[in-house]
């Protein structure tokens, strides 16, 4: 069984990305009143269409990583790494978050590759501690 705080990174980096969620879903809520309190689809509105692609890229991507990390945390990874790779991936989702919402192509551009370094990492890490 495991001790209480016995995965500190994996646990603030989810509680911070619940925070984040919230957040995006409220965005969501916020624009379908503002149209009249649609409930399904866009409606056609390219403000709500960005606000549902940020919430779907977070729940797509956001999952997987915090697993990954999990199971470095408790096979034993370097807490610095952990924190590394906790803090970056958090940044990239706020720079991702901002670049759906601003339309700027720069934020965009560093959140995908941030992401991407780190789930690639991530990926090599666990098969490099559990296969060799």
């Amino acid at each position: 069984m495991l001790e209480v705080g016995a995965l500190p990174v994996t646990s603030l980096l989810t509680a911070a990305l619940i925070v984040q969620l919230v957040i995006l879903s409220l965005l969501i809520t916020a624009r379908r009143a503002v149209l009249g309190g649609i409930q399904f689809g866009d409606a056609e509105d390219v403000e709500l269409r960005h606000r549902i692609r940020a919430h779907g890229n977070f729940i797509e991507i956001v999952p997987i990583v915090i697993i990954a990390l999990g199971i470095m945390e408790l096979a034993g990874a370097p807490r610095d790494l952990l924190w590394l790779l906790a803090g970056g991936f958090f940044a990239g989702r706020v720079l991702h978050a901002i670049r759906m919402f601003a339309r700027s192509l720069w934020p965009g551009l560093i959140a995908i590759v941030t992401q991407h370094l780190i789930c690639l990492y991530a990926g090599y890490w666990i098969f490099r501690h559990f296969l060799f």
